[in-house]
Parts: C-alpha cells; structure tokens; sequence
C-alpha cells in the first residue's frame, strides 16, 4: 500500500508487478481500476465499449515513484507512472485536507517518448472496488433551462444491468454516464453526482471542475462499482490532444467527497465546504449585499432613463445596495441588440443627457452601479466582428462560428483579451461602475479548431484562457463584483465559481416554479454565491410577494419587480424583506444545507431548504398549490408540515418567524423531539424560520 486516508476510507494499493490503484479498505485487486486511464491513437481499449475503463495505456502504467509533501494548506501525494511502450508519463496528484474528506485530482502527462501520441481521453480520477452496485443509491441532477438543479434518485442495478458473468466471465459494456454538451457546461446535467450505500447512509459525492468538456460514469467491474471522473473526451466533446515529445497536458480538476454516515445530505455539506476552500477571496462573500437588477418580469431587456429613474429611486427606499442594469442598455439600433452587441457603448436614444446621469441617479440613492455584458459574444452586425482579426473568433474548417446571431471570441488571442479589458476599465474606471453581470447565452458547440488541433481542444485552451482573464480584471479591480450567469444556471460549475463572486441560479419567470431551484440550489453552489430572484409585483397578493422573497433569503436576494409601481403598504412588506435577510446575512457563509423534507421534486407542494450554523439553524418552507390546483386555502389537515430537526434536539432552542413580519401562518417547535411543525393555511405562502437558543 502506497497511501491510506483514514476519514475517507480511499487507499493507494501498489501490486507487485507495479501497478497502481485506488479503492475502498478490502476491495479486491481485480474490482480496482487503474489509477490513470488514457486512450489514445493506435492505443485503444483492452475491452471495447462506452466505458471509459479497460485502457491499454492504462493496464501498462507502472508505477516509478511517489512524493508526499504540503503546499498551502493541502497534503499532496503525487505519483509518477510510466508507459514502457509509449514512454508517456502521467503524474496524478492528490491532494486531501486534514479537516474536511474530500480529494481532489488532477493528472499530467507527459510525452517521454519519441513519438508524437494523439490523446483522446484521459481520467482525472479512477476509484474502483466500491462494493455491489445492489448495495447503492445514485442521486444525479438534470439541468435545463427554466429548470435546473432537479435531482433524481434510482437503485444502482437499475442503471448497471445484473449480467451473468459465470458465462462469458466479461464485465458488461456499458456504465451509467453523464457529460456535457458543447460551451454550456451545465445544459442537461450537473457536473456532480452521488452514490449512497443503503442502511449505513455511506456516500461518495463528487464534482468536475470545468466550464468545457467533462464526464462522469459508474461502472461495474468483477461486481463490484466503479468511479471515474474526468474532461473532455475524443467521442463525446471532439476533444483530443497531440503531444508531441516532450510536451504535456493537463487534466481539468475534479474532487471526491466521502461521508461514513448521513447519506447525500452529509456529503454536500462537506462539498459545500470544499467548495469555499476552492474560492478566490472576496468581500462580497462575507457581506452579501442586496442587489436589485431591473431585468426579471420588470424591464426584460428594454431600459432607459424613463423607465430605471423611478425604480432606483423605489429599489434604494427597500433597501438594496447595488443597482444592476441588466440587457439592453447599449441597444441603440432599431433593429434590436441581439445580433449587434460587442462595443458596449451606452445607447443614446435610451439615455437623453448620457448613461452617466442613471448611474449618478444610483449612487445618489445609496446603491452601487452594476451592468450587464455578454464578454464572450460578438454580435455578427457588431462593428467588433470586422475590426478584430479572425483568429480572434472561433473558427471551424476556416469558416467563423456563428450561433444565434453571434460570433465566439477565442480569448486566446490577445485582441480579443485586449478588446475585454478596454472595455471593462472603461466602464468601471469612467463609469464607476461596482458590478458586472456577466452572461452567456450562446452554445457554441464542440470549439473551435483555429490552432490546428481539434475543435475540443480549442474550447477548453478558450476556457481556461478566460478563467486567466477573469482572475486579471479582479487583480486590477479588486472590489469589483462578478456575476456568473449562462441563461440562468447552464454554465454553474466550480471553475467559473472559484473566481466568480455569484451565480445566477435560473432565468424562471413563474414564482411558483421557482422553489424548488431555490430549495435545491445549496447541492451545487455555495448559499452565499447562490442568486435567486426575487421579484414581488403590485398585481400579487401579500402571501405571494412574501413568497418570492423568502425564496432568496437563504441565498443572494436578487430584488427585482416594479417596486415603483406599489402601494405603501406593498413597499413597506418588501422593505421589511429586505431588512430581515439583512438581520441574518452574516450568519449564512458558515452554514451547512439540509433538507428536512428530501430533496425538492419539481411538482412537490412543500418544500423545505435548511441552513445549519454554529448560533442559528435556518429554514425557508414553501407550500404551493397542489398540481394542477388553484390557489387558496386547503382542508385542515393539509396545512400542516412536520420537519425533523434533529441535529437541535434538546438544545432548549426556540422557533422565530424572520419573515414575513404579519403571517397567517404558525410554527412550533417541539424540542424534545426535534421537529419543527409550520402550519400554511393557503398556497402560495412561505416562511422563514430562525431556530436558535437566544
């Protein structure tokens, strides 16, 4: 044995022979996978199939030495392996932590050879030898537009086929498998998953860190399951890579979270914690401002100074602190902004007097200055697409990309890098303005191939091109805050959110739709990054505008919403909103989620989201009306939700409703017991709870 890690149950097993694997304490050598897989040109698999698994790159590997050492915090194993035939080398290293079970991969290759290898996949992390898949859970997550973050749950075996192996003696084919498709890494599923062992609550969770490509598949292999977890791949992402001797590539990140007990629950909080390890610091993560952004079910695209004047001055009375002008506010072409943005200038027609007179209009009510820009987009009538040299777009077979009325910056290119950066200073160094809402709202497909190499290949040099160019504006603007938005959570994944401050959870426009993103939204981003609209109207009634915003009190308030346009009494409730998630703000970046009512279904009447911290546990608990239900009031016992709380049981704590301020709802909290009982007469309503000893 090279490696054991005690909290996570993991070891690195060494053969005799000089192999290398990593897997469960016990497991059988035969169930283990090799510790790197990598196929390339002219070195297929052992065992052909939709596995990723059975590489003969990856049986011959041996191992050639290891190195432990320490490096900011995290403890690093990094092994060396060696293909005699190729003379490819592949360095895995990973890293753990002492106070949280989770491991983090990635691996470099390197032609050692003296033949030029064209890779078509290569593994981040393997980790076999899991037990029977009869034994497991998976918990997955689809993810589309207007409906992201909806988790599923399935046995195993119903994914991975039981096959009589006393027959042929071979492992099946296929696996269970997820992957991205195209620049939009989260358009169908999340990068992330769950595999949880029935009646101990054992769970392994994992994550791929990428923006491009990235696949995920379990796998049985001699009956017991398998992980593997890596980027971009030849079959499904047009990736591959030619190394020529002497050159590298290295993997995108990926990480494995372990919990003995307490099942998916337990393992995203500690994902959760890892996540905020991952994170580039940033004020805006300790004092979550409120931010109001006049685009969802208000101006949708089309403001102007008409149009922004009353509601700044109607956001900045409720209290929010950052005033985002979203889309539109450079449309200054009567045939619309779509296809010709790019120069970012501020469109006359909209503002008579200048842009500048809307954003000294915000910071006169209190409010930092915010904007909406697309980076990576060109629009194809934009003067843009013919000042700047082709190869600063993404290209295919010489011709550009064109999607949707847009081109594709390649910011590879340093013209296209300096076009971005003169535009960002700018607008905040000119303007003065605090905020971007970055957006992507095209997917560009598999790439680009303009450097000669395949199209996957260039989109993930663009991806990480653009990481490198996030994390410059932030060095040179320090207090700027940054949105990650992709048409609402199509591109949400934890290498935009390692530099990115927030991230747009949806683009949902019906507020009864929304909960359950809202109550889900904690699995993939941290509560302190995780935008949720809010957006009260005067048309609703009190029970609905308390609605939408209790959804966002356990995340980012995005406030939006004709404010301007309601009744005193309207105002004053979205006020005291405001005011009560700014009473328990501070509390949220240390807490871990739960869910006392599972997971959200996406037609489930009550939902329930919990935030556990050190003084103070959290819950939102919405009631909706039933499917295919009109809203109103319900038989009596309908208007009742029992929550287990258990981890309070005993502690002497006390329930308060933080909002809204005047209900028609009840809560009780039975301490010894631990349950919570929210009593919601009609639907829609909500509340937010406070359950603290103080």
């Amino acid at each position: 044995m090279l490696w054991s890690h005690e909290a996570l149950g993991v070891q690195v097993l060494l053969s005799e022979g000089g192999g290398v694997r990593l897997g469960a304490p016990g497991a059988e050598w035969d169930s283990l996978v090799p510790l790197v897989e990598v196929v390339a040109t002219g070195h297929g698999r052992e065992w052909s199939g939709e596995r990723s698994v059975d590489s003969a790159i990856g049986a011959r590997m041996r191992h050639q030495g290891h190195l432990l050492d320490r490096q900011d915090g995290w403890d690093r194993l990094r092994v060396r392996l060696d293909d005699p035939l190729t003379g490819l080398s592949a360095e895995v290293e990973l890293s753990t932590r002492a106070e949280l079970p989770v491991l983090r991969s990635r691996v470099r290759l390197r032609n050692d050879g003296t033949t030029a290898l064209r890779i078509e996949s290569v593994s981040t992390l393997t980790l076999g030898g899991l037990g029977a898949p009869a034994d497991f859970d998976l918990h997955w997550a689809d993810n589309d537009w207007l409906a992201e973050l909806r988790w599923r749950q399935a046995p195993l075996r119903e994914q991975l086929v039981d096959l009589d192996r006393s027959a042929g003696g071979h492992d099946g084919r296929g696996c269970f498998e997820r992957s991205s498709r195209g620049s939009w890494s989260t358009a169908g599923s999340l990068p992330l998953g769950v595999l949880t062992e029935r009646g101990t609550g054992r769970s392994w969770a994992w994550q791929v860190e990428s923006s491009v490509g990235w696949r995920y598949e379990l796998g049985e292999r001699r009956r017991s399951a398998y992980l593997v977890l890596g980027g971009p791949d030849d079959a499904r992402h047009h990736w591959s890579c030619l190394l020529a001797p002497g050159e590298e590539f290295t993997t995108v990140p990926a990480a494995l979270a372990v919990v003995p007990s307490g099942g998916p629950e337990a393992a995203f909080g500690v994902l959760t914690g890892y996540r905020r390890l991952l994170r580039r610091p940033h004020p805006d993560l300790d004092a979550l401002p409120v931010i109001y952004n006049d685009y969802m079910n208000t101006l949708m695209g089309d403001p102007s100074s008409e149009r922004l004047l009353p509601l700044i001055e109607a956001a900045g009375r409720a209290g929010a602190e950052y005033f985002v002008i979203d889309a539109g506010w450079y449309d200054d072409d009567a045939l619309g902004w779509w296809d010709s943005v790019g120069a970012w200038e501020a469109a006359e027609r909209r503002f008579p007097g200048g842009l500048q007179l809307v954003l000294d209009a915000i910071r006169a009510h209190g409010m930092v200055p915010g904007l909406w820009l697309e980076p990576e987009v060109v629009g194809v009538r934009s003067p843009i697409a013919r000042s700047l040299p082709e190869e600063a777009f993404f290209q295919r077979g010489g011709v550009r990309v064109t999607e949707h009325g847009r081109h594709h910056l390649d910011l590879r290119h340093p013209a296209a890098r300096a076009h971005l950066d003169a535009v960002v200073d700018r607008i905040v160094d000119d303007w003065g303005v605090g905020y971007f809402k970055f957006d992507y709202n095209i997917n560009a497909g598999p790439g680009t191939d303009v450097d000669g190499q395949s199209p996957g290949a260039g989109l993930l040099g663009h991806h990480r091109a653009h990481l490198a160019w996030l994390e410059s504006v932030l060095d040179r603007h320090p207090g700027l805050v940054l949105e990650n938005c992709g048409s609402g959570g199509l591109r949400m994944d934890y290498a935009q959110l390692a530099v990115a401050q927030l991230q747009s959870t949806s683009d949902q426009e019906n507020f009864l739709c929304y909960p359950p993103i809202a109550a889900a939204a904690p699995t993939a981003v941290t509560p302190e990054q995780s935008a949720v609209w809010a957006y009260p109207q005067p048309e609703f009634s009190d029970d609905e505008n308390a609605f939408v915003l209790a959804g966002a009190m356990l995340g980012r308030i995005h406030l939006s919403g004709f404010l301007d346009r309601m009744t005193g009494d309207q105002q004053a409730l979205v006020a005291e909103g405001v005011a009560a998630y700014k009473a328990i703000r501070a509390d949220l970046p240390g807490t871990l989620p739960f869910w006392p009512l599972g997971l959200p279904g996406w037609e489930d009447e009550w939902l329930a989201l919990g935030l556990r911290g050190d003084g103070a546990t959290y819950l939102t608990v919405w009631r909706r009306p039933a499917p295919d239900g009109a809203p109103g009031s319900a038989p009596q016992a309908a208007r009742h939700r029992t929550l287990a709380v258990p981890h309070l049981s005993g502690l002497g704590v006390h329930a308060q409703v933080v909002h809204p301020a005047a209900t028609a709802g009840s809560v009780h909290w039975d301490d010894e017991l631990g349950e919570l009982t929210v009593e919601l007469p009609h639907a829609p309503q909500a509340v937010v709870v406070r359950l603290a000893a103080d």
